[in-house]
């Protein structure tokens, strides 16, 4: 019996040989002379679209990076077309994918899209033809994929293609990833590149990147970023990224920042929440994150949240608070809120 496709898919995949791609003119060639001359090399060779891919090893990960369906089923098709490999049976592969799949769609001498996908995810090429470049560095890879986002503008089609890159950067291992990441979360052409190095360094560089996220979050200057910063250590398993969150929560000059803090502390981390939520209600001197604080509880599971809302719904002494609070339990449909409401009006 002859194996099934995901089988020879795979299998392909885990020799090195070649990617995990169907329906495709597949073309190999050796990288000599760097990685900016194989791609014009590739591009050049015809008028209309194609696909240039490479692969480099991977950060350690227990998932892979594909296209799932509702039933578990995975695969992805690079034109746009539906592809699902049902889930493979028997034994499961303790370690995570090893490689990450670099792709660029080109057309007319140009870059349109970047994507990339590990070593296990089947792949659909719609036809075009496929250049698999062997013999590629993650360093090479790292700034060829950084030149990309420096020259990305601030188009939507550009700054999606900066997306595609700095994702494909934030899956590759080394050192050289991580610097990169974090300078583009420096010194990026717009806040919406910033944000994407942010989000990728709290999601998938561990304790460096948590790092480099809580430095951002203490010293960048634009609200917007800091905020962005946040958000991302909310990505985060690193041991200290609530604590981070929560001095920002206490401590940032922005009430913005302040409450948005507050916001994403109580979805991350209910325990140190309810404290510095009620601390925030009491303390800041800022109405606005005061009602932000307020409702910052109603993220927190419904057993701590509701008692802590219809406390402040009762005796707080500022009415700001005492109106939010209020607000907040009628969007419950609590039935301790409705209780609430009911003894308070029978008064």
């Amino acid at each position: 019996m002859k194996p099934t496709w995901p089988l020879l898919l795979v299998t392909a995949a885990l020799l090195g040989q070649q990617p995990p791609v169907t329906n495709a003119k597949l073309e190999t060639a050796q990288v000599q002379g760097g990685l900016e001359k194989a791609v014009r090399a590739s591009m050049g060779k015809q008028a209309g679209a194609a696909w240039i891919g490479w692969a480099v090893k991977r950060i350690p990960s227990d998932g892979r990076s594909c296209c799932w369906d509702d039933r578990g089923g995975y695969g992805c098709g690079l034109e746009g077309q539906k592809v699902t490999v049902a889930p493979m049976s028997g034994a499961v592969k303790l370690e995570g994918p090893t490689q990450e799949h670099v792709l660029l769609r080109v057309e007319g001498g140009a870059i349109g899209r970047i994507r990339s996908y590990s070593d296990d995810c089947p792949l659909d090429a719609g036809g075009l033809p496929f250049h698999w470049l062997t013999g590629v560095s993650a360093a090479e890879s790292v700034a060829f994929l950084a030149e990309q986002v420096s020259r990305a503008g601030a188009a939507r089609e550009e700054l999606r293609k900066a997306d595609g890159a700095i994702h494909a950067i934030a899956q590759h291992a080394g050192d050289e990833a991580l610097r990169t990441l974090e300078r583009v979360a420096a010194q990026g052409a717009t806040e919406k590149i910033k944000h994407q190095a942010l989000f990728w360094l709290g999601n998938s560089r561990g304790e460096e990147g948590y790092r480099v996220v809580a430095r951002v979050l203490r010293e960048d200057p634009s609200e917007k970023v800091r905020e962005r910063a946040v958000y991302a250590l909310t990505q985060s398993r690193a041991q200290g990224a609530a604590g981070a969150i929560v001095r920002a929560a206490k401590e940032d000059k922005s009430a913005r920042v302040r409450g948005q803090a507050l916001f994403w502390l109580a979805r991350k981390a209910a325990a140190p929440a309810k404290g510095v939520i009620s601390e925030a209600i009491e303390k800041d001197p800022d109405t606005e994150v005061k009602k932000k604080a307020v409702f910052a509880l109603t993220q927190l599971p419904k057993e701590e949240g509701t008692p802590l809302l219809i406390q402040l719904a009762r005796s707080h002494a500022n009415l700001a608070v005492r109106k939010q609070a209020m607000f907040w339990l009628g969007q419950s449909k609590d039935p301790r809120a409705v209780r609430f409401f009911e003894e308070t009006l029978a008064r």
